[in-house]
């Protein structure tokens, strides 16, 4: 894994516009005060890059028999024909 980038809190301030774009890309940004690290800036999790729409397109088939419950399925629920 590569090391994050660090910046110290002047240039933080300088270049927080380019900070977020890197974080926005992926990348962990560390701050630090005195050269000591304070705080990490990291992606928000759960947030998903969405790809062009149509891109799995031809990707998956149904048989034709797709909507037919299985014999087990009916049994198990008690669903009666």
């Amino acid at each position: 894994m590569e090391a994050a980038r660090q910046y110290n809190v002047h240039e933080a301030q300088t270049h927080f516009s380019k900070i977020l774009d890197a974080v926005a890309t992926g990348e962990e940004v560390i701050i630090s005060k005195s050269g000591e690290p304070v705080a990490k800036v990291i992606p928000l999790a759960g947030r998903a890059r969405r790809g062009d729409y149509g891109t799995g397109k031809g990707r998956a088939a149904a048989t034709d028999d797709f909507d037919d419950a299985p014999e087990a399925f009916d049994q198990a629920f008690g669903v009666d024909e």
